[in-house]
This record gives structure tokens, C-alpha cells and sequence, in this order.
């Protein structure tokens, strides 16, 4: 960040997010993405980001799955972006909501095949009684559709999470790191910095 930072919050993760892109050599939209349950225990777990835009932050899950089960309850989620070669993290949380239909067919049709022969094949989260019956389940869909168009599942579909509040962190010698936090307001972004 420079010392007057821009005061949109989503032009530094399009900044930081393209300098991870060059350099991370692994799944740079990584992040994890803590949940609730129902009595009030966190949950976390990585997923990827699969889009981001004024709205917010988006990704792709069976809506059956743990995370899926605890959204539909508490519709709240934090999520952290950690770019360890960067030495950098950003914080999200806020409100969550579900994307258009349009929006996950959309993303479910750019999909491999085997991919999406996977979503109809995991039971996400729900105990397995062994590998075999995974690969029983794939070698089913996979004759069922054929060479045929895959629809997508029902059970399968994205959230976007909606940010209150975004930090950015980037680490500075002798722990003197430096946070920015962005808040939304009713007139855009609220921002200050953090003592580390």
C-alpha cells in the first residue's frame, strides 16, 4: 500500500491479487473461509475464489456440504487471503448471499467434465465408507451422461460474500506491521489504519 491508498478497497486486492497471480506458484485465489455452526462454533476451511467484483467475493460449493449446511443458518463469513512469498494477508467478512442461477450455471458450464461429473458425484462432507465407493459413484454419472451435456446439480451453487469490513496486512520489520481496514458505510468506504 502506498501512504495515501486508494479508497476503494477493491483496487488494492486487484493490485495485490495480480502480484500474487505472477508469483505464488500455487492456487494464488486461495483463501480460507470460516463459518459458523449452529451453536456458534467456527468453522473453518480453504476454497478458491472464483470471482470478484463491486458485489463482493465469490465461490462454489455443494449446498449440502458443511459450509453450505452452516451458510443457509448463519448467513455470515470471514474469509483470509495469505500470500506467505508477499508477506501479505487480506481479511474479509460480511454478509453472504447466493448467486444467481445464471451466475453458477455459468461458472458450472466453464468447468472440466470431470469436474463436473464430481459434483454430482461427491456427497461433500457426508462420511465415506472408502475410496471405492467415490470412484463407483464417478464411473455412474460418467455412463448416465454419456457424452451428453451435464447439467448441474441442484445441490450445487456459489455464495458471494457481501464485505462490512476488508483488511489489508503486509508484514514490516520487527513486527511493526502494517493494517489498513476499509469499512462500508452508507456513503461508500470508512478507512484507518491499525496498530499492528
Amino acid at each position: 500500500m502506498s501512504p495515501t491508498p486508494p479508497a476503494d478497497p477493491y483496487a488494492i486486492f486487484a493490485e495485490w491479487m495480480a502480484e500474487a497471480t505472477a508469483s505464488e506458484v500455487n492456487d494464488p485465489n486461495a483463501m480460507c473461509l470460516a463459518t459458523c455452526t449452529p451453536d456458534g462454533r467456527p468453522s473453518a476451511r480453504m476454497v478458491l475464489l472464483k470471482g470478484v467484483d463491486p458485489r463482493g467475493f465469490v465461490f462454489y460449493t455443494n449446498l449440502e456440504s458443511r459450509k453450505g449446511s452452516e451458510l443457509a443458518i448463519n448467513p455470515q463469513a470471514a474469509l483470509c487471503f495469505h500470500w506467505k512469498s508477499l508477506a501479505r494477508s487480506i481479511r474479509v467478512e460480511g454478509q453472504v448471499e447466493k448467486v444467481t442461477e445464471a451466475e453458477a450455471d455459468a461458472y458450472y458450464a466453464s468447468r472440466s467434465r470431470g469436474s463436473r461429473i464430481g459434483a454430482w458425484a461427491s456427497r461433500q462432507s457426508r462420511p465415506l465408507e472408502g475410496r471405492f465407493a467415490l470412484e463407483k459413484a464417478v464411473a455412474e454419472y460418467t455412463m448416465k451422461f454419456g457424452i451428453s451435456e451435464i447439467p448441474r446439480p441442484a445441490h450445487w451453487s456459489g455464495f458471494r460474500v457481501l464485505p462490512a469490513r476488508i483488511e489489508f496486512w503486509r508484514d514490516m520489520p520487527f513486527r511493526l506491521h502494517e493494517r489498513r481496514v476499509f469499512t462500508a458505510t452508507a456513503d461508500g468506504w470508512g478507512t484507518e489504519a491499525l496498530f499492528p
